[in-house]
């Protein structure tokens, strides 16, 4: 990535100083453009028309506080600097109180303007430093698709490692967003099953009535509708893996059935009288604590037990945040390329957001949030404002939320359900969870008595 020429607005309605400001500029190696008053410049104004902008504060009609308002509000990253000819103390705090980064007086004093200006040019350089430095990292810590550079994620790769070739079967846990489906994936494709099929079966989007023959097979005439013989996932997998998705939204009597064939190796097709034997390795995914649900009664004490022969859990991203910079440049990597746009770093803002969020959604909420910022940034950098979905520092972890990580998460999902207009399927999507985990967090919260509205 090569470096780009820093681009400076200078708004003045003196022409003889925006010609000596411009002339300087350019000398120190950035791209002016030159506004000769207040108006003009908020015509002009858009995300990433300037890097920095250096205001006269007495201007007719708009004057520089006024701009600097402006310049804030539609484009975050970029740093304003005010002028003016007349400088008071008062000013210059007011100025300072409204975001500028200094206030200098008229004639300029060139030194310390041309410090200012290195001092931005230097913030864009490191911005750009980190986001190429923390991608080519993170190319380097991917691990079959998932990218973590914390001690609890390399244990984690290190016992798939030991495992992949052994184990046949595993049980997978982690909460919903966190990356089971990559362990998963890992896991096969680490094994000696590695070039045969990996077939996946989401439990909880298979209906009970359904479920047998889908999972089984059926032979023709076992019901209505059965016109001819059907092999089911099982036999699919023969030889290969068999990916069980949310095996704790089972029905206890599928359950029965699962643990039959997980015992015996053999399927039962409906309507059959003889079964068939399958050599399928079996790697069984759920968001619930499994151990806990067999207490509640949920769930059979003697499928658990077979399913949880090798257990892989699968850390929420909020004990492994240091992983949250590598992702992030991954991310922005991929989606900037996806949108054909020249994204180039993350402002101070932006990386803050990211960093002290607590991410209920998990690396799935991370990753939404990053290409909805990709898709709505108009300047080089992504900015606070672009990572918008992510809540504000008051919401960060230590700040007063009721002092709970259960409060933020609460307080988070109130605010996306009203910013979806109550519609439940967007707010899971904003939020990186399913439906089913969003409707368990909305009766846990007690945010369950609002109606869903969840037609588009």
């Amino acid at each position: 990535m090569t470096p780009r020429r820093p681009t400076l607005l200078v708004v003045d309605d003196d022409p003889s100083m925006r010609i000596l400001v411009q002339t300087f500029a350019q000398k120190e190696g950035f791209d002016v453009v030159a506004a000769g008053d207040g108006c003009q410049t908020l015509e002009w104004l858009r995300p990433g028309l300037a890097d920095v902008a250096i205001v006269d504060l007495r201007m007719p009609q708009v004057d520089g506080l006024e701009v600097l308002g402006a310049i804030r509000a539609t484009d975050p990253g970029c740093q304003v600097i005010l002028m003016t000819g007349e400088p008071t103390v008062d000013t210059a705090v007011q100025a300072v109180k409204a975001g500028a980064l200094d206030y200098l007086s008229k004639p300029f004093d060139a030194s310390r303007l041309r410090g200012l200006l290195a001092g931005v040019r230097d913030e864009l350089d490191r911005q750009q430093a980190v986001l190429v430095s923390e991608t080519a990292l993170a190319r380097r810590l991917e691990f079959y698709g998932m990218i973590a550079r914390s001690a609890v994620m390399q244990e984690l790769f290190a016992m798939i490692r030991r495992v992949a070739a052994h184990a046949r079967t595993v049980l997978v846990s982690g909460e919903t967003g966190s990356g089971k489906e990559l362990v998963a994936s890992a896991l096969h494709r680490l094994g000696p099953r590695a070039t045969r099929r990996l077939v996946t079966v989401n439990c909880s989007a298979i209906v009970e009535p359904l479920f047998e023959s889908e999972v089984f097979g059926h032979v023709r005439g076992a019901f209505t509708g059965a016109a001819t013989d059907k092999a089911g996932l099982f036999e699919a997998a023969n030889g290969g893996t068999l990916l069980l998705d949310e095996v704790g939204e089972l029905a206890l009597p599928m359950q029965a059935k699962l643990l039959r064939t997980l015992e015996t190796g053999e399927v039962l097709r409906v309507g059959a009288t003889k079964a068939a034997g399958v050599d399928v390795r079996v790697i069984a995914m759920t968001n619930r604590d499994l151990a806990q649900e067999v207490g509640a009664g949920r769930f059979r004490s003697d499928l658990f037990y077979r399913l949880d022969v090798m257990h892989l859990s699968v850390p929420p991203l909020r004990q492994r945040m240091e992983d949250v910079p590598y992702l992030t440049a991954a991310f922005v990597q991929e989606f900037a390329g996806r949108f054909g746009k020249d994204i180039r770093g993350l402002t101070p803002g932006a990386e803050q957001a990211l960093s002290t969020w607590t991410w209920p959604g998990n690396v799935r909420e991370l990753r939404n949030t990053v290409e909805r910022a990709c898709l709505v940034a108009d300047g080089a950098h992504l900015t606070e404002r672009d990572v918008r979905a992510v809540p504000a520092p008051d919401h960060a972890p230590g700040a007063p939320t009721n002092g709970t990580l259960a409060a933020v998460e609460r307080d988070r999902i109130a605010q996306v359900l009203d910013e979806c207009a109550g519609n439940r399927t967007h707010a899971a999507r904003r939020l990186g969870l399913d439906r089913r985990s969003l409707y368990r967090r909305l009766e846990r919260y007690g945010l369950d008595a609002t109606p869903p509205r969840d037609k588009v």
